[in-house]
């Protein structure tokens, strides 16, 4: 039985993760995008159910209570979580899919995951890092929704997720978006051809 990748990335609040992400889903179609919930307000444009399952905080303890997330951390003041449903039946399917999750995250999916020997063989995990400080400012200031206070918060919890780059299985830096896209699709490409995810060859007699 072929299992699916469980391609996990993560980087610092302002990096570029959703341009990213969205430029690897156009070169590979059959990529499925694990909604995460939040219990933040929606940015101008995002679409409930297909860019967060935005949920009240009373509804997101009650989930998280009950054992429903593969992982959930309070960040910046929200709460955001993954749920099972979102991932293990697809990666059961041989399906492959997407998961942003911050650092927190990464490190509860991963404890999970690899308490499951079938689970555990399709995690891949990529760190997404800016490629100056500067340009990290320069991107947060860019979107024009965050006060002084949050962008200051925001860059000193990025100067220690960055720290932790090396707990992950790749490293990509996102200074030109397509660029980075193209190194994202050539790491999913090569996970798909590993022998712990790919039915095993029979010797011929």
């Amino acid at each position: 039985m072929t299992i699916g990748t469980a391609l996990l990335f993560s980087g610092p609040s302002g990096v570029g993760k959703s341009t990213v992400c969205g430029l690897l889903m156009k070169k590979c179609p059959s990529l499925q995008f694990s909604v995460s919930c939040t219990t933040r307000a929606p940015r101008p444009g995002e679409i409930d159910d297909k860019d967060y399952h935005f949920l009240a905080i009373d509804e997101f303890i009650r989930r998280k209570e009950a054992g429903e997330f593969l992982e959930c951390a309070e960040v910046h003041g929200n709460w955001y979580g993954t749920l099972r449903s979102e991932v293990t039946p697809r990666i059961q399917n041989g399906q492959d899919i997407l998961l942003d999750i911050d650092v927190q995250g990464m490190r509860q999916a991963r404890a999970v995951l690899q308490n499951d020997t079938l689970l555990a063989a399709s995690l891949l995990t990529v760190f997404i890092a800016p490629p100056s400080r500067a340009e990290l400012e320069r991107r947060l200031r860019g979107r024009g929704t965050e006060t002084e206070e949050s962008i200051q918060r925001r860059l000193a919890n990025s100067m220690q997720e960055l720290q932790a780059w090396r707990e992950y299985d790749y490293v990509v830096i996102n200074d030109v978006a397509e660029t980075a896209a193209d190194e994202l699709f050539a790491i999913l490409a090569a996970a798909r051809c590993r022998t712990s995810v790919t039915p095993k060859l029979e010797a011929e007699k």
